[in-house]
């Protein structure tokens, strides 16, 4: 199996793996004051400290939650909750985790304004400005998209946001471990990422919270400052941090490769007729390669990717064994059909040249059958 869907879910490193058995060791209850307790606590501590220390911020603005999706929901809707009442700013293209916050606030009484992206599906500075009111509590706009790639303008967003006494938020799920991000240069009051997005373990994800910023906890308790109650998934932390100190090591040597790995992939697949891109063509990820086949199954397209043996992704929901098209791919003027017949392929770690060989040869055949409806 050929697989290129990093941008999905990425497998644990082995030696991340091998790192948590330390924390898998040290059975305590971290908010438990006897011995083991306090040995669960010195390595729930010290993952803390190493992920600040990474991020270029202080530990006690780590808050470890089950994931991207919950530090995001944590970080729009309760600031929005400590507030009370007021209007945030997203775009169209945000992940669903964003968008579902949004929606729930407007269901409270909250006002949204939902950006609507160019045909490149970018966001720009001057349009978040536009649409900022006196009563603004809130902007969250992502840094790399996950379905395009797209590499979004947030240190200008977020100086904008600052001029304007507005707090920014931004998903950075597909963004820590490819692009790099430090909190210091984006200068974002809240920063959400996830570890199994770059080798860490599932289930365990972080929210970068500026000093001074107030949220109302969603699951109430004594946990993480009172801003995450329930027992703390120490291993799942522990096991973020190893993944997060190696993906920064890595990431200059990963970045150009992937990069160099992405141009003969695109250019190859782009070469079939009525295959085009999806996103912004430079302003992107270096993992991220989303295409639409003219005329071609959508459905059909992405089983006979899956029975040649390539792992890709439509970027859309399945609902009741249907593809439901994509809301980033309707927000940048795709029709229904066309962003259903839409593929995203994204590169990881263990992404080799032969992998790419063989991924363009089955998408040939791929859109072959999908055409003819076989």
């Amino acid at each position: 199996m050929v697989y290129l869907d990093y941008a999905a879910t990425t497998p644990l490193d082995p030696e991340v793996k091998t790192g948590m058995e330390r924390a898998l060791a040290a059975w305590g209850n971290p908010s438990s004051v006897h011995a083991e307790g306090r040995k669960a606590r010195a390595l729930l501590e010290e993952a803390r400290e190493r992920l600040a220390g990474l991020l270029g911020c202080r530990p006690r603005e780590i808050v470890f939650t089950a994931g991207g999706s919950e530090a995001d929901a944590l970080a729009i809707m309760g600031y929005a909750l400590a507030k009370g009442k007021g209007h945030l700013i997203t775009t169209q293209v945000e992940h669903s985790s964003v968008l579902g916050a949004m929606k729930t606030l407007e269901r409270l009484g909250f006002s949204v304004t939902y950006v609507k992206p160019d045909s490149y599906g970018m966001i720009y500075p001057e349009q978040v400005a536009e649409a900022v009111r006196r009563d603004t509590l809130l902007v969250s706009v992502m840094t790399v998209n996950n379905e395009l790639g797209n590499i979004y303008p947030v240190s200008e967003i977020s100086s904008l946001c600052k001029s304007r006494g507005v707090i920014f938020h931004t998903d950075a799920v597909q963004a820590f471990g490819t692009i790099g991000l430090d909190i210091t240069s984006t200068g974002a009051d809240l920063v959400s990422i996830a570890a199994h997005k770059f080798y860490g373990p599932k289930g365990i994800g972080a929210l970068y919270v500026r000093r001074g910023v107030e949220l109302s906890a969603l699951t109430p308790g004594k946990q993480e400052q009172g801003l995450r109650g329930g027992s703390e998934n120490l291993p799942g932390a522990y096991g973020m941090s190893l993944a997060a100190e190696k993906a920064v090591k890595l990431l200059g040597q990963e970045s150009s490769r992937l990069l160099a790995l992405r141009h003969q992939l695109e250019s190859r697949v782009l070469s079939i007729p009525g295959v085009s891109l999806n996103g912004h063509p430079t302003l992107r990820s270096p993992k991220h390669v989303n295409v639409t086949v003219q005329d071609a199954d959508g459905e059909g397209l992405l089983l006979n990717l899956d029975l040649l043996g390539v792992a890709a992704s439509s970027g859309s929901a399945c609902s009741a064994g249907s593809l439901e098209p994509s809301h980033v791919l309707l927000a940048i003027g795709r029709s229904k059909t066309e962003a259903r017949a839409s593929v995203r392929f994204s590169l990881g770690r263990y992404t080799t040249e032969a992998e790419i060989d063989r991924a363009v040869e089955v998408f040939g055949e791929a859109v072959g059958r999908s055409r003819a409806g076989v």
